[in-house]
This record gives structure tokens, sequence and C-alpha cells, in this order.
């Protein structure tokens, strides 16, 4: 399969492009920032955001969404990354809808991916636990009480945990087995802390006490949460890289400008040979990194179940790529490029908290080597 975009994906491209650089751009995140603003994203924006359709894109059109697939989700995520857009498409729009799509019944579908797809409602994926990206690692329990489960335990790095109104929990219900859980964040005995992080996004740390939930909160199966729970994380990784691959993009527009426009010793700084074949070694970089999360987004849409191995081939290259520019960026710009009045710093902070984000490259690069016997 070609790894182009076809005409109705471009323009949806198009429309987010627009959108975001006009209702969403970096600016927004500097100002949301600056005035610590207590939800750490603009809700007149996301309603807006609903409007245009992007919150819905995975969400079938029976259920008030736009139903198309991954590539499409990466195409708005890869917008969001031009623009350092500050919304809950990831954790919400891609990988609940996702786990909801792929172990909800009947019933849990109706009921929350319409509210999803409107943008009425937040939800994201509790799964961490550790300090870095460990999933097969659940020690959060939950046990049979009173007709229903009692959850005890602890999450860490909760994206838009401190928002969302629905907390999907993985929680280990029998010695080899885990659980999916659907959890109000309002429910008795759930505690959220918020942190800003070093991108000035949120996460959150959620502790769970004793708290009761009906058998009617179980997504999926008892003890089955491995493979509706393994294709949400490569949908996330997956719009994660595609994040990054847009943040890479932009970082290396703005530096190629840059060296248009800086001039040292009475010439401009991009005549400099040494710079061009840095910037030429980039462009290159960045392009890989595309082709390979491509590559990702429409093995997700063909057979998500089998999609890992091109998913961890997209995670780790668009987690090294887009440091690389990044760095390149902060570099290529001098002394400057370290100051606040940059806006540069801002993405390399953003691809800093991305690759921690459902495992680094060396993760990734790990799980391939495994994968292949070594």
């Amino acid at each position: 399969m070609a790894l182009l975009l076809t005409e109705e994906q471009t323009m949806l491209r198009d429309s987010a492009r627009s959108f975001m650089s006009d209702k969403a751009p970096v600016s927004q995140l500097r100002a949301l920032r600056d005035n610590a603003d207590a939800l750490g994203y603009s809700p007149d924006v996301w309603k807006q955001f609903a409007e245009m359709g992007f919150s819905g894109v995975l969400v079938p059109e029976a259920q008030g969404g736009l139903g198309l697939g991954f590539v499409e989700a990466g195409v708005v995520m890869e917008e969001i990354g031009r623009n350092l857009s500050a919304s809950p498409f990831l954790a919400s729009s891609v990988v609940a809808v996702t786990a909801l799509l792929q172990a909800g019944n009947a019933t849990q579908r109706a009921e929350w991916l319409p509210r999803l797809a409107r943008a009425e409602s937040i939800a994201t994926l509790a799964l961490e636990e550790h300090g870095k990206h460990q999933p097969h690692r659940v020690a959060m329990k939950a046990e049979r009480s009173g007709g229903g489960w009692s959850l005890t335990g602890n999450k860490t790095f909760v994206i838009e945990g401190h928002v969302a109104d629905l907390l999907i929990v993985a929680a280990r219900t029998s010695e080899a087995g885990t659980t999916l859980f659907l959890v109000p964040r309002t429910a008795q005995g759930v505690s959220v802390e918020r942190v800003i992080m070093v991108d000035s996004r949120n996460a959150a740390r959620i502790t769970f006490s004793k708290v009761h939930v009906p058998d009617a909160a179980v997504l999926g199966a008892v003890d089955g949460a491995d493979t509706p729970l393994s294709v949400a994380l490569d949908a996330g990784r997956a719009a994660a890289s595609a994040e990054m691959v847009g943040i890479a993009d932009e970082v290396f527009a703005r530096t190629t400008e840059y060296l248009k426009a800086r001039k040292q010793f009475g010439k401009l700084i991009g005549e400099f040979q040494a710079l061009q074949h840095r910037a030429a070694a980039l462009y290159v970089d960045i392009e890989l990194a595309r082709a390979a999360t491509m590559g990702a987004l429409q093995a997700l849409d063909k057979d998500p179940a089998s999609a890992s191995r091109a998913v961890s081939v997209a995670k780790a290259r668009a987690g090294t790529s887009a440091t690389l520019a990044v760095q390149e960026g902060v570099q290529m710009h001098g002394g400057m490029g370290m100051t606040d009045a940059f806006d540069i710093g801002f993405f390399m902070k953003r691809v800093r908290a991305l690759q921690e984000y459902l495992g680094d490259s060396h993760y990734h690069t790990e799980m391939l080597a495994r994968g292949r016997g070594y």
C-alpha cells in the first residue's frame, strides 16, 4: 500500500491544519502555561474541535462520529503536533475510544461513544504504575465484593486524568489475568492529584481506595484485557508518533527559515555547508519517520491485532527523529534557541514527554529485537 494520503485524507489534513493554526496554536499553549490554567486546555476550543468532527474521527457513524480510521486520526494528530495544540484528543478520542471499540458491549458503547464524539465527556486510560512504561506489570487489584468489584491501588502518568469523566482502569483480577474497568473519576474512593508535566501539559496520579464498581463496569471479559489493551496502546503509540512527526516537521520548517534569515560574519548562516548538510540529513530522517508512522497507521486499519511490530517501528523511529529535530532546531537557533522567547523549547519539551508516553525508543527497539528472537 502506498504510504501517501488519499484526496479525502488530504482534505482532512488541510481542514485540521487550518483549524489548529487558527484556534489552537503554540501561543495558546504558552498562554495556558503562563495563566496556570486549571484545566490545561480550552473547553471552548475543544467544543469547536468536536463541531469540526475531529473528536469523533474514530467513533462509528451510528454513535455520532465520522467513522474513519487510524490514518485519519494520525492526520489530525500530526497537525496537533505541528501547533502543539492542547487538547484531550490523544487520551480520549484515540486511546479511550479504541478501548471501548475493542472491548465495550453495546450498552457501554451507546452510553459513552456519542458523548466522547461530541466532546461532552472525556475518557482516559489509567494503566501505568511505574516510572517507565511496563504494561504487563499491573499490580493494582480488583477483588469480588458485594455483587461487584473493589479496586485498590495507584496509577501514575494518567494523561488528562484530572479532567476525565471516565477512567478506563487496568487491574489485576487473578494471578495471570488483567481486567479493564470503567470507573467515574468522581467515584467514592478515587483521589486525583494533577501533575503539570515539563511540556506544560497534564497527567495525574490517581489513588483507588476500595473503589466499588458493579459488574456492568467490566469492559470486555474478566481476565481478558490483554488483547483490547494491546490494541488501544498501539493506537496511542501510533498517534503519538504522528504527533512527533508533526512536531519534527514544524521545527524543521522554522529552523530552515531561520537559516535563511540569520546573518553571521556578513553571510546568511544557511550558506554554511556544514549547516546545509545537517539540515539535509534531518529532512531525510523526518521523512523516514513519516513513512514508518504511515505504515503503522495503515497496519492498524488493516488488522489492529497484528500491527504491533509496525507500531513499534514507528514509535522508535518517530521518537529518535523528533528528538534529533528539536535538538538541531535549538542548536541552529544558537543561544536564543534556549530562551523562553522562542517556541523551539516548547516543541523540545513536548517531544520529551511523548517519548516516555507508552514506551520510549529504547523500549520499542527492545520489543522489536525480542520479537525477532534476539
